[in-house]
């Protein structure tokens, strides 16, 4: 998830600290919420969460920084909603894949699919998770202790389909299943810093070349070992 480190068992939301409680806001007062959140989420992908201050979500939204206050009572509680919008979504649906069943490559396959389609409609919590992660991790009181939960959760999934495969003889035995799952989670997430919509692939053309080169290799013919 993140490039520092990114099974399913319960289908308990992530959660986060510290948001203020609400009634249920109208239509209205709704979407106004959801349209800041996606403002203050493109600011802190361009310039960091940390370097991102209160006023300049506001000016962005063409409000004063007071009216900010009437939705959020900070600028964490915002980044909290775009993070956790984020990974609700990733995890529910990789917690479907295992639920659904199947054969360890199949799941996968379609794990790979969820999370590249997770780049265009979370582009922005993608590189917040990448470039703030530390820095977030670091704010006293363990706000963001979900971030590794909920990464390990995840962790948790993919190498438990990695060591499935290898048990059943779909996948190799000499490979560690950690350190593979590591290198999928980084090749996928680090996408985002270089993918645009409207290329020559989607991100559903990006996840059928990954799955392909991720199963059938680049190399042609028998498998040789090369010692340098």
């Amino acid at each position: 998830m993140n490039t520092r480190k990114n099974s399913g068992g319960t289908t308990t939301p992530v959660r986060r600290q510290g948001t203020t409680k609400r009634a249920a806001p109208s239509g209205s007062a709704s979407e106004r919420r959801d349209h800041l959140v996606k403002l203050a989420a493109e600011l802190f992908a361009r310039k960091g969460f940390q370097a991102t201050t209160v006023r300049e979500i506001a000016e962005e939204a063409g409000i004063l920084s007071g009216s900010l206050y009437h939705h959020f009572d900070s600028k964490e509680t915002i980044v909290d909603e775009v993070l956790t919008t984020f990974l609700d979504d990733l995890v529910g649906r990789y917690r479907a894949a295992l639920e659904q069943g199947g054969e360890p490559r199949a799941i996968l396959s379609e794990m790979v699919r969820i999370g590249f389609s997770t780049l265009e409609p979370h582009r922005a919590a993608i590189t917040v998770m990448q470039n703030d992660w530390s820095y977030l991790r670091s704010l006293p009181g363990g706000r963001f202790d979900y971030l590794v939960k909920t990464e390990d959760e995840v962790e948790r999934m993919w190498v438990g389909q990695i060591k499935r495969g290898q048990a059943v003889g779909q996948l190799r035995s000499d490979v560690d299943p950690k350190l593979t799952y590591r290198m999928i989670r980084d090749s996928i997430w680090v996408t985002v810093r270089w993918f645009r919509p409207g290329g020559r692939l989607n991100t559903a053309g990006l996840a059928e070349h990954y799955v392909t080169v991720l199963f059938d290799g680049l190399a042609t013919g028998e498998r040789t070992t090369q010692k340098g």
